[in-house]
């Protein structure tokens, strides 16, 4: 009930970002929906079209964690201890308004998925997908509503580990990590190859390992900013970005295995390429597209959610430096700087995870 109060009583961006939750959970619920469909008819392939629609919902959970962060309403404050709102109360508010959200995207995707195969009569486009969602077969109601309560139990779970009171381990400590599981992801590619059944596990790993390692490839971002004799702005840039790391990271890291994804589908038409027609990314068939832009569209959208926590943080110190008689170009210029130093380090290295899986998928 107190998750349905702050929800209701939030911001206009607030709600918005909560809808963009509750897109993307619908997105992924129908993209469940739709393989669900396909392995009542096809039931010997329905394994690998399973491994590739997990895609779309690890990066439904990754966006639903970092709007969860962002919320007000689960930010801890002075007195809310008195009332019952410590940090585990508060991180099992965010756990519930997170499953409130995805729920009321799943709700759409069985909506849209039934009244696209012409279960929902008396509405616009009724059974326009009829042939495409296999129609034709029975849905099995407990396989549909199990893939359905897995995504709001899988996005509640992630943000309570997530908003969990702990200490946050350094940046470097999982660059190490991530180059390893990173490492591991493109051995399992080349083992896979271009149309192996493991293939989604091999790209699951890269995605990880560069999750991992993009707090420590932002933290050895500011610190290049900062080498050989800075000024006070590369000062402020490069100490700002060390200090982002932690929270920027991830997201940037993600964000760059999907650019990894889309470099290396470019450069490998046909049978090579994730999201081609008659690749690895088959099983999802015309849907293919629909997946690859739901999972880009979620890691942007989780990048800039990111962005927004960064600046609620340093808001403070931004108003400090202001009230010092800091030029606002000056800050800006920073904002530039630290996103110019992200662009030159991940440009790269998305590039070469690029070349890396191409090599793998073509040995």
């Amino acid at each position: 009930m107190l998750a349905l109060r702050l929800a209701r009583g939030s911001r206009p961006l607030v709600q918005l970002r909560r809808l963009l939750v509750a897109a993307a959970c619908a997105g992924t619920g129908f993209l469940l929906l739709y393989v669900l469909a396909g392995a009542v008819v096809r039931p010997a392939g329905s394994f690998p079209r399973l491994l590739w629609a997990l895609v779309p919902l690890a990066a439904t959970v990754h966006l639903a964690v970092a709007v969860a962060r962002t919320d007000p309403a689960t930010r801890p404050r002075a007195g809310m201890d008195a009332v019952g709102l410590g940090p585990v109360r508060l991180t099992l508010v965010a756990a519930v308004s997170t499953a409130i959200s995805c729920t009321l995207g799943s709700v759409v995707a069985l909506a849209a998925f039934l009244h696209l195969r012409g279960d929902l009569g008396g509405l616009l486009f009724d059974g326009a997908g009829a042939r495409l969602l296999h129609a034709d077969r029975p849905l099995p109601v407990a396989a549909a509503l199990t893939l359905l309560v897995l995504v709001p139990l899988t996005a509640s779970a992630a943000t309570a580990f997530a908003l969990r009171p702990h200490t946050p381990p350094a940046p470097r400590t999982g660059l190490p990590w991530g180059i390893a599981l990173t490492a591991c992801g493109l051995a399992v590619e080349g083992y896979a190859g271009p149309g192996g059944a493991v293939l989604p596990a091999g790209w699951f790993l890269t995605a990880l390992g560069l999750a991992l390692a993009g707090p420590g490839l932002a933290y050895a971002c500011g610190t290049l900013v900062q080498a050989a004799r800075p000024g006070a702005l590369r000062l402020l840039a490069g100490r700002a970005l060390q200090e982002e790391a932690p929270r920027i990271g991830r997201p940037l890291g993600v964000l760059c295995a999907v650019g990894a994804a889309a470099l290396s589908a470019a450069t490998l038409p046909g049978p090579g390429g994730p999201g081609s027609a008659d690749g690895p990314g088959a099983p999802l068939g015309p849907l293919t597209a629909l997946a690859c832009a739901l999972v880009a569209l979620c890691a942007a959208a989780t990048l800039l959610t990111s962005a927004v926590e960064v600046r609620q943080s340093r808001s403070a110190a931004r108003a400090a430096l202001l009230h010092l008689g800091t030029p606002g170009t000056v800050l800006r210029t920073a904002a530039t700087v630290r996103a110019g130093a992200l662009l030159t380090v991940c440009v790269p290295v998305s590039w070469g995870v690029a070349q890396l899986t191409s090599l793998a998928l073509t040995r």
